[in-house]
């Protein structure tokens, strides 16, 4: 019987406290163990934050402050405070890996900072500055053989990559795609204010997040085009924040080399959700964006909303939530990896 996956968090912001949700709502949660956290934030806060989750709801279970750490369902964790990588005693905490969920790292020189702190490897949750900084980037169920056991930076990509790159990658292989147009339809993050004031170089980001559709610059066609090197260039993105606190959607638009129909469209999404239901489902129900709170999967496509026009343009609408979805790309990353480089140890 394989020992647990030794796993600590660095950031323990809206990602990171879903990882620790995703964890111990996962079939398995015994067959990982979080050995620690680092998060300059006061441990009551922590706490409560844990519990009280205004988007996820009332955590099922105990989770309680502790003197230096928290008590998670039985489970302590020993918790730091520091905002610097060198400042936490890594190497004591016997780490088989650390996944960097606050957002703030992404050259290799910063995350390197990890390594020499004593993490021996690190998953992080935004793709880097660019595919130098990392040494791979990995979109789960796309690319996960890229992954090898000498690797030590390794980058779960981003929540639209994760939820896009599926859908791109099917349709490139089964019809062909001459180019595509991304909108992402984001939910508010937090580089945006309640109220209008001064803190970002991004002028529309200084505005009020609840009271308008606020565009901001987005990567996301570098970002699929690291994943499907085969679209370089054919590839544009533009993003829109809209007031809402959770789950988003892409609308694409995709000139296809081959006729389809919407019926033959819909069909081939139908057939590619079931054969990889944990990451893509389907539904031709009249949903709204709430429905898809907490939802797992990678990518949602919203049959009902697939446009077809002369045969070649085709228009599609996907939704994802894009902290739960993206939190459990990240622990089965982490498991995927970690059959590559951890020992297996028999009773």
């Amino acid at each position: 019987m394989s020992l647990p996956l030794r796993l600590a968090i660095n950031g323990y912001g809206r990602i990171g406290r879903c990882v620790l949700r995703a964890w111990m709502e996962s079939a398995d949660p015994h067959a990982i163990q979080v050995v620690g956290i680092n998060e300059p934030a006061d441990l009551e806060s922590m706490a409560y934050l844990t519990r009280f989750d205004s988007t996820h709801g009332v955590f099922p279970g105990e989770v309680r402050a502790l003197d230096g750490g928290l008590r998670v369902q039985g489970r302590d964790i020993p918790v730091f405070h520091a905002r610097e990588p060198a400042d936490v005693p890594w190497d004591t905490l016997g780490l088989d890996l650390l996944l960097e969920c606050s957002g703030t790292y992404g050259t290799r020189e910063r995350l390197q900072g990890f390594l020499d702190a004593g993490c021996p490897r690190l998953l992080v949750s935004n793709p880097g500055h660019s595919a130098g900084d990392v040494d791979a980037t990995i979109v789960h169920g796309i690319n996960d053989a890229d992954l090898r056991a000498d690797q030590r930076i390794v980058s779960a990509a981003s929540c639209t990559t994760n939820a896009i790159v599926p859908v791109l990658d099917l349709l490139d292989r089964d019809l062909g795609v001459q180019s595509a147009f991304l909108t992402t339809l984001h939910s508010v993050m937090n580089d945006q204010p309640m109220i209008d004031g001064y803190h970002h170089s991004d002028l529309r980001r200084t505005r009020s997040a609840m009271q308008s559709i606020v565009p901001v610059t987005t990567g996301l066609a570098q970002g699929v085009e690291r994943l499907l090197p085969q679209l370089a260039g054919r590839i544009q993105a533009k993003a829109v924040r809209v007031p809402i606190l959770n789950v988003s959607a892409i609308d694409l638009s995709v000139n296809l080399a081959q006729a389809t129909s919407v019926d033959a469209l819909n069909a081939l999404l139908t057939q590619a959700a079931r054969a990889c239901p944990h990451l893509l489902a389907c539904t031709r129900q009249p949903h709204a964006s709430i429905d898809f709170n907490h939802d797992p999967h990678s990518a949602i496509l919203d049959l009902g909303q697939t446009r077809v026009n002369n045969g070649h343009f085709a228009n599609l609408l996907v939704w994802f939530d894009n902290e739960w979805g993206f939190a459990n790309r990240m622990l089965d990353i982490a498991r995927g990896w970690a059959d590559l480089f951890r020992p297996v140890h028999q009773n």
